[in-house]
């Protein structure tokens, strides 16, 4: 369900297959607030982006009160070659935001008229301007297919509505650092009618001392018992041989002698433009 934070910043996590998208619905302070104000929601803001996992797919929307402008060079992994205007300072705070925590405006990052982009036309001037925006982690740009402004006259308000279309790409969950995989073990000695008897009085010595042990849960009784099978298997089997030889073995240190041995010497004139 979602959750409120301040009267200007809600939140909802939906879960996914693998994982879970959170999205942060906000509303910025306007131009004639104070500066204490725009600071503190943005102070607010950040401790709420600090809090959600990195695994997550984040889209942050909302109405933010900002302009960006277009200085994509001072600007590059925040926003994109499509912005509008010239950049004010709530739009400032915004930028140093995103920055901060690796966003991108999904607005200016598609190609399309500017009226796809622009979202709110002020009063007086009656020019268009880009002050609201839907972000996402730049390392997620790729699931944001398009971002524009929905336009017609069933869509009219103060501001366009902007309508992204997102497919989310699940990553695959990889194994944590640290564990490794159980080594390979030699099961060709148990061709061995001698070792393998030996192997079974051993096994069978160490599963009766283990069977007087008891334990909790049943996870925790398996894997103990995982553990004595594969600790007497690695003394009694160890890793299996190599089957290929080094290149640099004795073997073919000797047959490359031999070689040299044998090779024809070339003529005389051709050693002496060696020399």
């Amino acid at each position: 369900m979602p959750r409120p934070v301040s009267y200007r910043i809600m939140t909802m996590r939906l879960p996914l297959s693998k994982e879970c998208a959170t999205i942060i619905s906000v509303y910025a302070p306007t131009m004639t607030n104070p500066d204490e104000n725009k600071e503190g929601f943005y102070n607010q803001l950040a401790s709420v982006l600090s809090g959600i996992p990195r695994t997550d797919k984040l889209l942050r929307i909302g109405y933010f009160n900002e302009r960006i402008g277009r200085d994509n060079d001072k600007w590059p992994l925040v926003m994109g070659k499509r912005g509008i205007g010239k950049c004010n300072f709530n739009g400032e705070l915004l930028l140093a935001l995103c920055s901060e925590f690796k966003l991108i405006l999904t607005n200016t990052m598609f190609k399309q008229k500017d009226e796809r982009n622009t979202t709110w036309m002020h009063p007086r001037s009656r020019h268009w301007d880009m002050i609201d925006f839907i972000m996402t982690r730049c390392w997620d740009k790729m699931d944001i297919h398009s971002t524009r402004a929905m336009r017609g006259p069933n869509c009219w308000t103060d501001h366009q509505m902007l309508r992204p279309k997102v497919a989310f790409r699940i990553r695959q969950r990889h194994n944590r650092q640290g564990t490794s995989k159980p080594t390979k073990l030699n099961t060709a000695k148990l061709r061995i009618i001698s070792h393998r008897k030996s192997f079974e009085q051993e096994m069978d010595s160490a599963l009766a001392q283990w069977e007087e042990k008891e334990s909790s849960t049943s996870d925790e009784e398996w894997a103990a018992l995982q553990q004595v099978v594969y600790n007497i298997a690695k003394i009694y089997l160890g890793k299996p041989e190599r089957k290929h030889q080094d290149w640099f073995d004795p073997q073919r240190q000797g047959a490359t002698d031999s070689y040299e041995q044998k090779k024809p010497s070339p003529p005389e004139s051709v050693a002496n433009q060696e020399h």
